[in-house]
């Protein structure tokens, strides 16, 4: 059994920065690529980021409109993914998930992952 359990959301002004972690647990070994993804009320989940855990470990990829402002990494020893997120925008104010997926390949779309945890909400003040 998996879990993904997200942290680390909040309220910030508008310029500032947040770092959102997600702990995995159970059956990571099955895992080869995970993600961030946001949603607004009302609209449909988005791909925000992901990388790769294979021997291409370290692969990123990025939406345009985050691209040089958001950091997607992990630390294999803690099981952990992060989103380092700097000059957030209000129209980053979403849910955020962690999610992941196995082989073979790594989007940033919704349809391929497997396994989501349940959220956490930032709000980026104007």
């Amino acid at each position: 059994q998996v879990q993904l359990v997200e942290s680390g959301g909040g309220s910030v002004q508008a310029g500032g920065s947040l770092r959102l972690s997600c702990a995995a647990s159970g059956n990571t070994y099955t895992f080869w690529c995970m993600g961030w993804f946001r949603q607004v009320p009302g609209k449909e989940r988005e791909g925000v980021a992901a990388i790769r855990l294979d021997g291409a470990r370290g692969t990123t990829s990025y939406r345009d409109s985050v691209k040089g402002r958001f950091t997607i990494s992990t630390d294999n020893a803690k099981n952990t993914l992060y989103l380092q997120m700097n000059s957030l925008k209000p129209e980053d104010t979403a849910m955020y998930y962690c999610a992941a997926k196995g082989r073979w390949s790594c989007p940033t779309v919704v349809s391929e992952y497997n396994y989501w945890g349940q959220g956490t909400p930032v709000t980026v003040a104007s």
